[in-house]
């Protein structure tokens, strides 16, 4: 069985290439899959200034190959593809990327889960540039700025609740004219003086990708159809994520959600298989957080096999 790979690491962003490192290290030859965005989310970031060991703060691409440099200098080998089809029923597991059949011993699923959001050619050009998904990353570069927050979940009520920390104002623009979120979160964000509403509205346009920043949004009114401009300075998207796991449908345990379940540390519900970031990670959703679980997975992954294969 000499075309079995010890692991096989699905996934090149921070919890991936963790995992990585610290496979390569045990001497495991990990192959990692890269995706069909390789280096995950933070390969749209622009800057990362809450990143352990970057006080100046770095650049999201910059910092991934860095991280991928690192697991290069150990061994770890890389294939740029996705997986198209998953096998965990039998062992070896299989693993089809692109017309590539591959078996491995074990597997580390790091494929994380993707941000929602509207679908507009404005919001893709200004990502990073004043469009984001997540607060806690991006907030503080909006200190004295006025943004909006789309959303009317609990995500949503977190978000601007946690801009109000920097921003002077924040506009909630939600579709329907009550809010989903539990009732606790609601009562928060409704009690904050910096928190402003727009209901039965949509955006349809985000300005102004010739300026490279955010200028202003373009709101239709849903119940009577009339549109109008908005001025702010940043829009932050808070209508949920999308765990990456469609591939795993039928092979391991999800959550109604879609995201992967883990049953002790980073086992999932197959032994051989773990997973790592923001793929099993509802609640933190961090680069260092996801980078912390790649670590976990990597000594489980490793303490089976030593287990397993001897």
């Amino acid at each position: 069985m000499s075309d079995v790979e010890n692991v096989i690491i699905l996934g090149s962003g921070c919890a991936g290439l963790t995992a990585a490192v610290y496979c390569a290290r045990a001497e495991l030859a990990p192959l990692l899959i890269e995706g069909t965005q390789p280096g995950g989310q933070l390969a749209t970031t622009t800057e990362v200034e809450n990143f352990p060991g970057f006080p100046e703060g770095i650049q999201g691409p910059e910092l991934m190959d860095r991280m991928k440099k690192q697991a290069e200098r150990f061994g770890t080998r890389f294939l740029n593809g996705d997986a198209a089809r998953v096998d965990v029923t039998r062992r070896p597991f299989e693993i089809d990327v692109d017309e590539k059949k591959l078996r491995a011993r074990s597997v580390i699923v790091a494929t994380g889960a993707s941000a929602k959001y509207l679908g507009l050619p404005s919001e893709k050009a200004l990502l990073g540039y004043g469009v984001s998904a997540c607060a806690t990353c991006d907030g503080f570069f909006f200190k004295g700025k006025e943004l909006v927050v789309v959303g009317g979940g609990d995500s949503a009520m977190e978000e601007a609740t946690f801009l109000t920390r920097f921003a002077t104002k924040v506009t909630v623009v939600h579709r329907r004219e009550s809010l989903r979120a539990s009732k606790i979160m609601q009562e928060r964000a409704l009690a904050n003086p910096k928190i402003e509403w727009i209901w039965n509205s949509e955006i349809i346009d985000i300005r102004d990708p010739a300026r490279k920043k955010v200028t202003g949004v373009r709101l239709k009114d849903l119940k009577n159809g009339q549109e109008r401009d908005f001025r702010c300075d940043g829009v932050f998207m808070a209508v949920g994520h999308q765990p990456n796991t469609g591939f795993l449908k039928g092979q391991v345990e999800l959550d109604e959600k879609g995201y992967l379940v883990l049953k002790k540390g980073t086992q999932t519900s197959v032994p051989g298989v773990f997973g790592c970031g923001d793929i099993h990670d509802v609640r933190y959703k961090q680069a260092v957080s996801a980078a912390g679980w790649g670590c976990m997975a990597a000594l489980d992954c490793e303490r089976y096999l030593v287990e397993h294969t001897g």
